[in-house]
């Protein structure tokens, strides 16, 4: 093994296949035993002994094996990150333009990060928030520290490594669980949060996308990996559409500085959610209907060529759904997509291209991914698996584009429930602090 593998990492592997020169390596515990329990050192779990006990005294760490086995027979080696890099004279290609408001909110997390501070970017869903980015990344990579984006969701990332390789003139790391190209050392990194339990005090610029998502969002865990990927000086930024009360907890207590914008990009309102009441759609389902109201609106959109999302809570509800609107709709295009799905990739960029009039989806494509001009509808809003902050998020996918900044959204509905009326308020909420701007 190249010893730059090791650069910012917490690695489990033998010593013996450490580059010869093996002066700048640590040997680093895996666990850590106290009395009667057990701390994993990569996740921080913490474990009774009995529940993670191995033969001879031995104990492992269940929580993040799917990373390698954590044990207390095997240690990490570590290297400390030199930032041993020769960025270009030019790092940022970019040649697009920042609006008055994205300019002001740029400028601020540039001078927050070149303090290396803990900031809090909450702007609205389809503000920009990446381009805002750009200017803090640039200026970091030219300083010869090292950088990472990370994001909850593999679909972020795929979506992001892209556009970073075009409006960047460096090397990039992309990084994700089951990828088949092995690790390579890069100044600029994107990956998955759960990725970042591999990496030791590497950053001295970590931007967390999409904070509020799962599986980041309350995980001791995936927090934990933050506070150890990052340099003890580095900057850390969070950024969301939908902080919840831990963040804004933060923030009271100066924990966390943050901007705020409440307006997208191109200046216009948030598209609002439309409810529908539909009654117990589920047993019409079982029967091989669906909502006479869902089809029509299903119908108009068909009849004037928009494209749009069809959101249903859970995968089960994918197959009965997808069998009703082939027998409706003989030579109309459309497929379904999911979290487990093996060509979910494949299917978004054919929805991308136009080459699907509509795709019906689970909670996967709530949040990361863009297209221009799109209607939405969601069956089943009420049902518990869509949080207020999902439902927000789901919605933003309508009016992203300044050729289209509007659109329609409907939530169809067995009955008004709290994360419905949430959603509905959050963004009236944000309309109405975004007026004061326009």
């Amino acid at each position: 093994m190249e010893k730059e593998l090791l650069y910012g990492r917490r690695e489990l592997v033998p010593i013996i296949q450490v580059a010869k020169d093996l002066t700048a390596v640590s040997v680093l515990p895996t666990m850590e035993i106290k009395g009667g329990m057990i701390r994993c050192c990569r996740c921080n779990h913490q474990f009774v002994k009995d529940q993670v006990a191995l033969p001879n005294q031995q104990y492992y760490c269940p929580a993040c094996i799917n990373l390698g086995r954590v044990s207390t027979l095997c240690k990490f080696y570590h290297v400390a990150e030199p930032n041993q890099f020769n960025p270009p004279v030019t790092i940022l290609k970019w040649q697009g333009e920042l609006s008055p408001l994205q300019v002001k909110a740029a400028e601020t997390v540039k001078a927050k990060m070149a303090a290396h501070a803990h900031h809090l970017l909450w702007a609205v869903t389809g503000a920009g928030k990446t381009e805002m980015t750009y200017p803090a990344i640039a200026q970091a990579l030219a300083k010869k520290e090292r950088v990472a984006i990370a994001s909850p969701r593999i679909d972020v990332c795929r979506e992001l490594y892209p556009r970073f390789k075009r409006d960047f003139n460096v090397e990039i790391a992309l990084l994700y669980g089951g990828m088949e190209e092995p690790y390579t050392y890069r100044q600029l990194t994107i990956c998955t949060t759960h990725q970042l339990l591999r990496f030791y005090h590497a950053f001295d610029l970590l931007v967390v996308d999409e904070v509020d998502a799962f599986p980041y969002a309350m995980n001791p865990e995936l927090l934990f990996a933050t506070q150890q990927a990052i340099k003890p000086k580095g900057g850390l930024l969070l950024m969301t559409a939908t902080p919840d009360q831990r963040l804004l907890q933060r923030v009271r207590k100066k924990e966390l500085s943050i901007s705020y914008l409440p307006l997208r990009y191109h200046r216009h309102l948030l598209p609002e959610i439309h409810p529908v009441i539909v009654g117990n759609w589920r047993k019409r389902v079982t029967k091989g209907n669906l909502p006479t109201s869902l089809i029509t609106w299903i119908k108009r959109r068909l009849n004037e060529k928009r494209e749009f999302l069809f959101f249903v809570p859970h995968i089960a509800d994918l197959s009965g759904v997808a069998a009703i609107l082939r027998q409706r709709f003989k030579n109309i295009r459309f497929t379904t997509v999911h979290a487990a799905d093996p060509d979910r990739a494949a299917k978004v960029m054919q929805m991308r291209h136009h080459e699907l009039d509509f795709l019906i989806t689970t909670t996967i494509l709530e949040r990361g991914v863009t297209f221009p001009a799109i209607d939405l509808l969601v069956l089943g809003a009420d049902d518990p698996i869509f949080s207020p902050a999902a439902l927000v998020q789901i919605a933003g996918r309508v009016g992203r584009s300044p050729q289209r900044p509007t659109g329609n959204i409907t939530f169809f509905i067995g009955a008004y429930a709290k994360n419905v009326t949430q959603a509905i308020h959050q963004i009236k909420l944000v309309n109405r602090k975004g007026r004061c701007l326009q």
